[in-house]
């Protein structure tokens, strides 16, 4: 009964960070939402191997990061035996109006910034998340991912690039519009 009660209590604490974690990694709410409920299902299958003296976020975080990637991976070999398909990006909007300007102004850059990570293609988003809000170093990202230190390097390097020139955009202009 401890057990059960324990883990209903993490499973509250945690659910958001878990959730905003497989957003960041798959892209989508749907298959966020189904990957959270695999991840939390799988830690309490496993709950007793979890270690107090360890923070709980980092075991459940890498619970969630290893089947994102997995997957990630199914989902890339799929791809590639039946073509690409598109992948609908949702957002978020998190500004009432009440906010003072200044915060009205972070939440859009966070939502603009948000809005970017999830249109890069997994192979960058994934090291991106994995780096930047998991807060993961090269040499475990290069485990998870099974490549190489200097890769992660490089897939971050294009990453951020990308990011540069997504958000380098005014927001809302569209190029080319006509009156």
């Amino acid at each position: 009964m401890a057990r059960n009660a324990a883990f209903e209590v993490l499973y509250r604490e945690y659910y958001a960070r878990v959730h905003g974690l497989c957003r960041r990694l798959l892209g989508t709410g749907d298959l966020a939402e189904d990957a959270v409920q695999e991840t939390f299902m799988r830690a309490y299958r496993n709950f007793r191997k979890y270690d107090p003296s360890l923070p709980f976020w980092q075991w459940i975080a890498a619970i969630a990061n290893n089947y994102c990637i997995d997957l990630l991976r199914k989902k890339t070999k799929t791809q590639a035996l039946f073509g690409e398909e598109s992948v609908e990006a949702e957002s978020i909007v998190d500004a009432d109006g009440s906010q003072p300007v200044a915060e009205v102004i972070a939440a859009q850059d966070a939502d603009r910034l948000q809005a970017a990570v999830l249109d890069l293609p997994p192979k960058y988003r994934v090291p991106v998340v994995l780096a930047y809000f998991s807060q993961l170093s090269y040499d475990e990202i290069a485990e998870q991912l099974n490549i190489s230190r200097n890769h992660v390097g490089v897939l971050l390097l294009r990453a951020k690039q990308q990011l540069r020139g997504a958000l380098s955009d005014p927001a809302g202009e569209e190029s080319g519009g006509q009156a």
